[in-house]
């Protein structure tokens, strides 16, 4: 992911920092345009810009971070977070082959609609037979 594509925003976070947390800007903010990145392929681009429609903005995806003290480490956890992110929505889905039943399971299946046969006439009224 070139570095020069991410755009960074820093603000206040809330939660642990003692005297620090209101005046650090220790939570990042990591955005990345979908539809301009030299990163992806086409085909990853549709893919990720499908997946991830929830969580876009337009093209871009934001993720946050503020699990740490440090503006350094919020940093490097947004990153890693959005690589995830983007891996996992790029992976080329998975198609199932068609296969033909094997003959056993043919067997078993039409035994047990000969079952259910045998079960609903034995419902019957006796009569005619």
């Amino acid at each position: 992911m070139p570095a020069s594509e991410l755009v960074e925003r820093f603000s206040h976070a809330s939660g642990p920092g003692g005297q620090g947390v209101n005046t650090t800007d220790s939570r990042v903010q990591l955005s990345l345009d979908l539809a301009t990145t030299t990163a992806l392929t086409e085909t990853q681009r549709a893919r990720a810009i499908e997946r991830l429609a929830t969580r876009l903005s337009g093209t871009v995806i934001t993720i946050s971070a503020a699990e740490q003290r440090s503006q350094r480490q919020n940093r490097a956890a947004a990153r890693q977070r959005l690589a995830e992110l983007l891996r996992d929505a790029v992976v080329p889905p998975i198609m199932r082959r068609a296969t033909r039943p094997t003959k056993g399971s043919q067997r078993r299946r039409l035994e047990g609609k000969r079952q259910r046969s045998e079960i609903k006439l034995g419902r019957r009224r006796p009569g005619q037979e």
